[in-house]
């Protein structure tokens, strides 16, 4: 039988926020399923400076948003497994995590309903100007009115429409299969064009911002694609077209969003990440007229956070048992098991 592991959760707070504080869940997602494997240790949040000391002599640490870098993987020689509550890996050096042996595993697949949603969500608040017409309602504007149809300026249905999607991994797939449900021509740009059994059109990355009446960007922050949203493209956009970012706040140039929002350059744009985040109160984006920001929780749905913790602890289980699944780290083919 395998000994206990001894597991450190670096910044829990977001994905259980309830279990993180010792109160009762109430059908929020818990920490269960770690506990059976071993001793937990839940921090709700970690200062980088406290990384270290919290660790200690863990050899399996979770975490999310906590960076991992080469001189921080040094100075744990006893951390052999690394779970992170995440599909991205921006925050470890997984050249270093495979260099000093310490196996990394993500979670792939498991917010696609609930970003998709969040997607649509925004993106028909902002054509249907359904913040306007709220906001309208609640100053008083309809109880004054001598119609029973009180308008707030003019909308567009999406049928017939262009969705243009940017990274057709699992989220953005489901976003275009939504969007042709809706009646709107799919255009796509990716890395890899695929059969995906949806009919398509795959263009350059230009003609997507060229032609969409709602662009949805989806693909990973990589040094090619950070300011992939510049002055330049955002000039190509229609006037009438919206932007929708929920992928990474740095695919966005801020400034060159909010001046091309300002200029009515663009319709609006619909936004659950920044650049930074918390962001600071000089973001440019936090003034910007028609720009509806939610705080990075597309991914948090109640279901989605239970799928997490579901594969959260059956990745941890199956590298105890020596099979690890979902590793994103190097030499994944000699996972150092936990037994």
């Amino acid at each position: 039988m395998s000994e206990p592991l001894r597991i450190v959760v670096l910044d829990g707070y977001t994905t259980s926020p309830a279990d993180a504080q010792g109160v009762a869940p109430e059908g929020e997602p818990t920490w269960d399923g770690l506990r059976d494997l071993g001793g937990v240790t839940v921090y709700p949040r970690s200062a980088d400076a406290d990384v270290l000391d919290r660790i200690g002599q863990a050899e399996c640490v979770i975490g999310n948003k906590v960076r991992f870098t080469a001189e921080r993987f040094e100075r744990l020689p006893n951390l052999r497994y690394l779970g992170l509550m995440s599909t991205g890996t921006d925050a470890i050096d997984l050249d270093a995590a495979g260099r000093s042996g310490v196996v990394v595993t993500n979670i792939p697949g498991y917010s696609t309903a609930s970003v998709a949603q969040h997607v649509w969500a925004m993106a028909l608040a902002l054509v249907g100007k359904m913040p306007e017409a709220a906001r309208a309602v609640r100053d008083g504007g309809w109880l004054t009115s001598p119609d029973f149809c009180f308008a707030v300026g003019r909308w567009h249905e999406l049928e017939g429409k262009t969705l243009g999607v940017v990274g057709l991994g699992d989220i953005g797939l489901r976003v275009a299969q939504i969007g042709a449900a809706l009646g709107m021509r799919v255009l796509v740009h990716s890395r890899t064009p695929k059969d995906v059994g949806l009919e398509v059109e795959w263009v350059g990355v230009d003609e997507v911002f060229a032609q969409a009446d709602v662009l949805s960007l989806h693909c990973p922050l990589t040094e090619q694609t950070r300011g992939l949203v510049n002055a330049d493209r955002l000039a190509r956009m229609k006037p009438t077209a919206v932007l929708i970012n929920t992928a990474r706040g740095a695919l966005v140039d801020e400034r060159a969003l909010a001046e091309a929002l300002a200029a009515g350059r663009i319709a609006g744009a619909g936004l659950d990440v920044l650049a930074q985040e918390p962001p600071g109160v000089d973001c440019p984006l936090l003034g910007a007229p028609n720009c509806l920001i939610t705080p990075h929780l597309a991914w948090a749905s109640v279901e989605a956070r239970h799928r997490l913790m579901g594969v959260l602890t059956a990745n941890l289980r199956a590298w105890r048992e020596g099979v690890a699944q979902n590793v994103v780290s190097p030499r994944a083919s000699e996972p150092k098991a936990g037994s």
